[in-house]
């Protein structure tokens, strides 16, 4: 095996254990008992947004530098700091960071421990996940490195078997095959990937940078193969865990997405299968926590020139997370709907614009027009998420003759036409920045 095959490897391991967030595990099965037989439609939504897209998201900041700033930058000097701040907080202690502890809990605790509270393994998990982050230690790099590789091959492991041997046929589901679709395309928002994705892809540019990739050319080579390679695997993980869902015989939406989930390991693979599951799940959640309270407080601590101290940041974090983690996972996927609906839209725009055009259009003002339409129709759609305006007031009913806005995609033609009409009105090159010159 020569050098760059290993090193694609490396990085391609590297990435999944980013994108793979313990918490997410808990989304695809929840997903599969409400489809019925629409597996391989919402397989392929799901994996859009939570596949595909963050893959994109890793290659838009390549293509524009080494971090998410780099981005920014090259569409508007404010866009970094607000929509970098938003992503940080959504990846942070309002969804994700509060995700681990909760997941932790109701997957690791609480099946061995019946009568045991939220409240104390939270306080225990992030006084874990405090001191790992104040002082960092080779402990999460053997957890991580040990964990994810054992997680990895027991969950292929219970997909393989479900997939060979399911618990049951396909439940009845009363969703039609486009409503199937946008399940499965929405819920991939709650993998939090594509936020994470810009600010995570300067991590895995050093990454190859220190392995002597210098040029954009070369980096972009191994980072495609290198996400391509982490993508089989998601695409495997939540694939197979959606279809396990759809066949588990568990019909019931009000159950919790913990004990759907342990309910089909317990299915599968027995009792100890279910307890290794447990475990690896929880620690897992563990480094996956640390990673992100250290990104939250490098970032806010960068963004303040170092007027608020990343010792001070980590341990506001710490707290507010610890707070919200009480609440439960599915709480907390409640909470973060509506935020998320929000915050996709604009951040896929971004994403999918630059990746495809930055070569041929350099102009700003397309990617800014394109930016605004999203964020005017994702506004609306917070809104109505949040009960402000209902699906029979005025706006919403004139908005919903835009193509796919009843699939929450409304966004999608609007930002395609103010993209290209900015581009033919105002031409492909960067007019802006050659004033300034």
């Amino acid at each position: 095996m020569n050098k760059k095959t290993r090193d694609i490897i490396t990085i391609g391991f590297a990435l999944f254990a980013m994108f793979f967030g313990a918490g997410n595990l808990l989304l695809p099965p929840y997903i599969g008992i409400q489809i019925g037989s629409h597996v391989w439609i919402t397989i392929l939504a799901f994996g859009l947004t939570g596949i595909l897209l963050p893959f994109l998201g890793i290659l838009s900041v390549v293509k524009a530098g080494e971090r998410f700033e780099d981005l920014g930058a090259k569409i508007h000097p404010y866009l970094s700091p607000i929509l970098g701040t938003i992503i940080m907080l959504c990846i942070g202690p309002l969804i994700a960071i509060p995700r681990t502890a909760a997941t932790t809990y109701e997957v690791g605790i609480l099946p061995s421990f019946p009568s045991s509270g939220p409240v104390w393994t939270s306080i225990v998990f992030f006084l874990a996940t405090w001191l790992l982050t104040i002082r960092p230690t080779r402990v999460v790099d053997i957890i991580g490195n040990i964990l994810t590789p054992i997680l990895l091959i027991l969950l292929i492991f219970l997909v393989f078997i479900g997939i060979f041997s399911p618990v049951d046929s396909f439940s009845e589901s009363s969703l039609s095959t486009g409503e199937s679709f946008t399940l499965g395309f929405i819920e991939g928002y709650q993998t939090l990937d594509v936020l994470a994705s810009v600010i995570f892809a300067g991590i895995i540019i050093a990454a190859s940078r220190t392995k002597g990739y210098e040029n954009t050319r070369s980096k972009m080579q191994v980072v495609i193969t290198a996400g391509a390679l982490s993508s089989i695997f998601l695409f495997i993980v939540y694939g197979g865990l959606i279809y396990l869902g759809a066949t588990s015989g568990v019909s019931d939406t009000g159950i919790k997405r913990s004990e759907l989930l342990m309910h089909i390991s317990h299915s599968v693979l027995g009792a100890y299968g279910t307890l290794g599951i447990a475990i690896s799940i929880a620690l897992a959640c563990l480094t996956t926590s640390v990673a992100l309270v250290s990104a939250f407080g490098s970032f806010f601590s960068n963004l303040s020139k170092g007027k608020l101290g990343y010792k001070l940041l980590v341990t506001i974090c710490c707290i507010a997370s610890c707070v919200l983690s009480i609440t439960g996972v599915d709480n907390i996927i409640s909470f973060a709907y509506p935020i998320l609906s929000f915050v996709y839209p604009i951040a896929i725009t971004l994403v999918l614009y630059f990746v495809f055009f930055s070569r041929i259009v350099s102009n700003r003002l397309p990617y800014i027009a394109a930016l605004l339409a999203s964020t005017v129709i994702a506004m609306f759609h917070l809104l109505e998420h949040l009960g402000l305006i209902g699906p029979d007031s005025y706006s919403i009913q004139v908005l919903s003759n835009i193509p796919l806005f009843d699939y929450e995609l409304g966004w999608v033609v609007p930002s395609a036409i103010f993209f290209f009409t900015t581009w033919a009105i105002s031409g492909s090159k960067n007019q802006l920045k050659a004033r300034q010159a």
